[in-house]
Order: structure tokens, then C-alpha cells, then sequence
């Protein structure tokens, strides 16, 4: 029995991979979080096959239905929206199934940054502009961001920012981008890439909150 961490990608049910894909045809016990992951997604599944939404769900309960399907020698498809490696909370899950000593592996998804940057047909690294990328978020009410990772460091490198879950600072991510980058800087806020009600507003540093 093998719990596997899937990631679904952005959205778009034809965006997950196909490892990603028949994994999930495969497994008799589909857990996923509904509010992130679309059905059509978890329509791969077995028709005989457990399909559970764990947004209404906590960690431990979670786990408890994992710890059920690995006593019945089940295997687990765990869908994750985009890739599992970032905001994924898929590391508080694996240290409680080392503590089981529950096997898991991984399957990467499409990130969500990288499908904007398709959906727009823009590249993210272009030569004399930016060679680096990096992904990251700013401090929320639940969780500050680490030390030395605030905006304004970053920003001091000039790279391409992905910035995550991060829309309500947008006044903060202005107000600290514009010294490092300009106020003509191109800016594009993006909104359920390839769900069927994407957004892209796209603008300035200068005038992106208007």
C-alpha cells in the first residue's frame, strides 16, 4: 500500500500529468481538497473507488482516513492542487505517515505561476532582464514570513517575483516593489489560471491597484 501525493496542477482537468492521471485511475481511495482541486480531476477515479473531499477535514482526520485505506491495503491517490512541492502542506502529512511508517512518493504538477506565464505566452527569464525566478508570498495574518525572505530583499535582486496568496497586500507589494523595480515595472495579477473563470488584470507597479 502506497499513499501518492499527486499534483493536479492549476486546474484544467488535461494539465495533470499523465503519471499524475493514472495514478488516480488506479487507486481505490481518491482523497482531495474540493475547494482547490476540480472534480473533473477526481472523475479518473474508479466508479467503485472512495472519493473524499478533505477541505472540511483537519490533519489528524486526514490521516485517520489514510490510516484506514493503509489497513486495508489500499492504495491512496492524495490529489494536490498545482505541484505539492510549493504551499502544498504536504510536509505536515508525510512527517505523520514516517511516524506510521505509511509509504508515499510524489508526483509533480504544473505550477501555477508556470501555466499564467503559458496562458499569457510571456517567458519568465529573458536575457539582459532577469535570469532568475522566484516564487514566494507575503506575511498573512496565520503565518509571517521567514526572516532575511521579506519582500524588500528579495526585490533588491531585481528577479522575476511569482508572488503567491498575496493579492489583499497588494498596496504593500506596491509600495515595496516600486523602489527596486520602477513604476513602470509590468504587472499582471492572475486569478484561477485555466479554470473556466480565469482573470488576468494586468497593469503597472504604478497603477495596478486602480
Amino acid at each position: 500500500m502506497t499513499v501518492h501525493f499527486i499534483g493536479a496542477g492549476p486546474g484544467a482537468p488535461d494539465l495533470i500529468t499523465i503519471r499524475g492521471r493514472d495514478l488516480i485511475a488506479k487507486c481505490p481511495v481518491c482523497l482531495y481538497a474540493g475547494s482547490l482541486v476540480p472534480e473533473e480531476v477526481v472523475a479518473f477515479a474508479p466508479a467503485s473507488a472512495l472519493v473524499l473531499d478533505t477541505a472540511p477535514l483537519n490533519l489528524e482526520e486526514i490521516i485517520t482516513e489514510i490510516q484506514t485505506a493503509h489497513e486495508a491495503g489500499k492504495d491512496v491517490a492524495r490529489v494536490h492542487s498545482g505541484d505539492p512541492s510549493i504551499y502544498g502542506a504536504t510536509a505536515e502529512q508525510m512527517r505523520r505517515l514516517d511516524e506510521l511508517d505509511i509509504p508515499y512518493d510524489v508526483t509533480p504538477g504544473v505550477p501555477a505561476f508556470a501555466a499564467a506565464a503559458a496562458e499569457l505566452k510571456q517567458e519568465l527569464t529573458l536575457p539582459e532582464v532577469s535570469q532568475t525566478i522566484i516564487a514566494t508570498r507575503t506575511t498573512m495574518h496565520a503565518s509571517a514570513m521567514p526572516e532575511g525572505e521579506d519582500l524588500a530583499k528579495l526585490a533588491a535582486s531585481r528577479a522575476t517575483l511569482a508572488i503567491h496568496l498575496s493579492v489583499r497586500n497588494l498596496k504593500y507589494v506596491q509600495h515595496t516593489l516600486i523602489p527596486h523595480y520602477g513604476e513602470d515595472c509590468p504587472v499582471v495579477i492572475a486569478y484561477r489560471v485555466t479554470w473556466p473563470d480565469q482573470q488576468f488584470i494586468h497593469g503597472t507597479l504604478a497603477n495596478i491597484r486602480e
